[in-house]
């Protein structure tokens, strides 16, 4: 079913469509009078609805009913990723929303090719964030990531992070196999005692890597260096790989 997202925390009783819903139901979708669709609220509730009216490119819905799905992951990812170059960016948000992520924050890295000014982070951002909205309704999440950008490293507030990882190639290289499963039993430990999601900072270089004073700089946040299997992941690839193992680990385990 379709799914939509508003910024109003309580629908009315006649909800008229707002533009841009509008716009994809009516114009894209061709919803007649009598078709269903789903509303997420503000406050992450999901009301089913019923198209009643179409007028004067105006239309109206009410709600049959209302109910909080629990499908966001226990624990709250940010991904914390190196400029990669071409398109990569716009999959890797669609994909990581896909995947339960709630932040995605891009850099540049001291090995990224591609490499944005705040005047084009303001031009990328918003195209991002429309990808993540799409994600989100596509995977019938109740949340929508949200995507933005920090120019250095350096910029990055780590302490509001009670939990902080970098994968790490070089770790991989070496058989690191502890960091990921140590990190998750902790978050374990954390969901089974407190309703508060726990926070979670994943660090991901560019096509490149993440230079070794980079390395050093996170170590110093509290970083752990990560290895995510034997294998060398490509830059969009490792996130997917982080959010996948903690769904299986904290929600299939």
């Amino acid at each position: 079913m379709q799914r939509y997202f508003t910024k109003l925390k309580q629908i009315p009783a006649e909800y008229r469509l707002e533009p841009d819903i509008f716009h994809h139901a009516i114009n894209v979708m061709r919803f007649k009078p009598g078709d269903n669709f789903e509303l997420v609220t503000a406050n992450q509730q999901v009301a089913l609805m019923e198209l009643m009216t179409i007028q004067n490119k105006q239309a109206t819905a009410k709600t049959l009913k209302t109910y909080q799905p629990q499908v966001e992951l226990p624990v709250s990812v940010t991904l914390l990723c190196g400029l990669a170059k071409n398109s990569k960016p716009d999959l890797l948000v669609q994909k990581a929303t896909e995947l339960g992520a709630d932040k995605i924050v891009f850099f540049n890295a001291e090995f990224s090719v591609a490499r944005w000014d705040e005047p084009k982070a303001a031009k990328k951002i918003p195209r991002l964030q429309k990808i993540a909205q799409a994600a989100a309704q596509q995977s019938q999440r109740t949340v929508i990531p949200t995507v933005s950008f920090v120019n250095l490293l350096q910029n990055f507030a780590f302490a509001k992070y009670a939990y902080r990882l970098t994968a790490y190639e070089e770790a991989a290289k070496h058989n690191e196999t502890h960091q990921l499963n140590q990190l998750v039993q902790k978050i374990k430990e954390k969901i089974s005692t407190d309703a508060v999601r726990p926070k979670v900072v994943a660090v991901f270089g560019p096509e490149g890597g993440l230079a070794a004073t980079e390395i050093a700089f996170l170590q110093q946040q509290g970083c752990i260096l990560a290895g995510l299997g034997p294998r060398i992941l490509r830059a969009e690839t490792a996130p997917w790989y982080l959010l996948a193992a903690l769904s299986f680990a904290l929600e299939l385990g």
